[in-house]
């Protein structure tokens, strides 16, 4: 049975000591949860290491929301995967919606860097996939999905495919206060299973965890994880205070 992955997404929000005063909350609140939910929370490079200290020996994993696939070099802005493995940092967000509209992430760019960190002991790497509204409106939406699936994990291996995360995350539903539906959300999961059968086996389609991210919040999370293909969610807005995640993670773990 897939475990539950909760992982808190905190952008650009947030000093070093304000995020690790909501570091504190969170490890403590989930210090007897259950082993199969895990909770992630991901801060800004310049809080990793404050919060790093407080999710040492814990249960709550730490994050970081990018990286580059180059390990040095003349990339002024970046940050490279060694750089994180410094602050501890078990997993990495890649092609958030945010990085690809703003930063320019191309698929191609996306899978990069997704083989770069695979070279790296990270636990995991979240893979973000997800359709504009205007691709939905068009039909489009499995298209576009499964293409950024099919280039996003390219010359990854059955065995590395253990460590990768899919976050779909519709764009037109990150930040937005609208939310996919329950059907909408599991027929796109579904998809992506099937899809992830197809390129690798049954059995990698059985283990691999999908994540639902777009407005997720303590009154669609249970409506959401009653669906056979979510297994957890990408969460933005709704983790930034303590108390609204945790209210997120006890109704899962419920």
């Amino acid at each position: 049975m897939r475990k539950i992955f909760l992982a808190g997404n905190w952008k650009m929000h947030y000093t070093s000591i304000e995020a690790a005063g909501v570091a504190k909350q969170i490890v403590d609140g989930v210090r007897n949860i259950k082993d199969d939910i895990v909770v992630m929370i991901t801060p800004t490079f310049t809080s990793l290491y404050k919060v790093s200290e407080i999710t040492k020996g814990s249960n709550v994993l730490l994050g970081a929301q990018n990286m580059s696939y180059e390990d040095s070099g003349a990339r002024t802005s970046e940050i490279s995967p060694s750089m994180l493995l410094e602050f501890g940092v078990d997993y990495v967000i890649l092609g958030h919606s945010e990085c690809r509209t703003y930063l320019g992430d191309t698929d191609e760019v996306v899978n990069k860097k997704v083989l770069a960190g695979l070279k790296y002991p990270f636990k995991y790497l979240i893979l973000c996939i997800g359709e504009t509204l205007e691709e939905r409106e068009n039909n489009k939406t499995l298209d576009i999905v499964l293409n950024q699936v099919r280039r996003g994990l390219d010359s990854v291996s059955e065995s590395d495919l253990k460590r990768i995360i899919l976050a779909y995350e519709p764009v037109w539903a990150i930040g937005t206060g609208k939310t996919a539906t329950k059907e909408e959300a599991q027929e796109v999961h579904r998809a992506i299973r099937l899809e992830i059968e197809a390129l690798y086996s049954r059995s990698a389609a059985d283990n691999i965890i999908i994540q639902y991210g777009g407005s997720v919040n303590v009154y669609n999370i249970e409506r959401l994880m009653g669906e056979d293909d979510i297994d957890g969610a990408l969460i933005g807005g709704a983790s930034l205070k303590a108390d609204s995640f945790l209210s997120i993670i006890n109704k899962v773990a419920k």
